[in-house]
């Protein structure tokens, strides 16, 4: 009974892993607003509109198409506005806790891009998925930076804003 129990639990973690990243009904993303907490599943995500960034990374071999929606959608669809002379800042936060901060005036309307596909393909878990904020980093050297790819964050899970003093 505790080795059909033990199997069953490695299974279903194995499965948990190894399936689908992206449930369509699961909730991916919380994102914590002025007007309070959102959740975003796949098909709330894909309403927001679609954009693709093609692109090499530094943690990836090769050009990549990452398919997503730009974080600036997300953001004012949750009541944040974003842009040159926005102020505060997001913070990021990753599955494992990684947090990182991107201020909302550095936030375009097409860069950065929360991405949910990679070439055509669901990410899990395993493949920095099922989120993963992306900048067109062959684009221009200003997103070869240090700070750009700090901000890069993958397994992303929610986002937060303070409100502003």
């Amino acid at each position: 009974m505790v080795r059909t129990f033990v199997r069953g639990t490695f299974l279903s973690a194995v499965l948990v892993l190894a399936g689908p990243a992206l449930a369509q009904d699961a909730p991916l993303l919380s994102v914590d607003g002025p007007g309070g907490s959102r959740s975003y599943d796949l098909p709330a995500l894909q309403a927001l509109g679609e954009a693709e960034i093609r692109t090499s990374t530094v943690w990836t071999e090769g050009v990549h198409s990452f398919t997503g929606v730009p974080l600036a959608s997300i953001l004012e669809d949750s009541g944040i506005a974003t842009g040159a002379g926005s102020a505060g800042e997001v913070t990021a936060t990753a599955i494992n806790d990684y947090a990182i901060s991107i201020p909302l005036a550095e936030i375009g309307p097409e860069v950065p891009l929360v991405a949910y596909l990679i070439d055509d393909s669901e990410m899990s878990v395993r493949d920095k998925g099922p989120l993963w904020i992306v900048y067109p980093y062959d684009a221009d050297r200003q997103y070869q930076t240090e700070v750009i790819y700090s901000r890069s964050i993958w397994q992303l899970n929610r986002i937060s804003t303070a409100p502003v003093p």
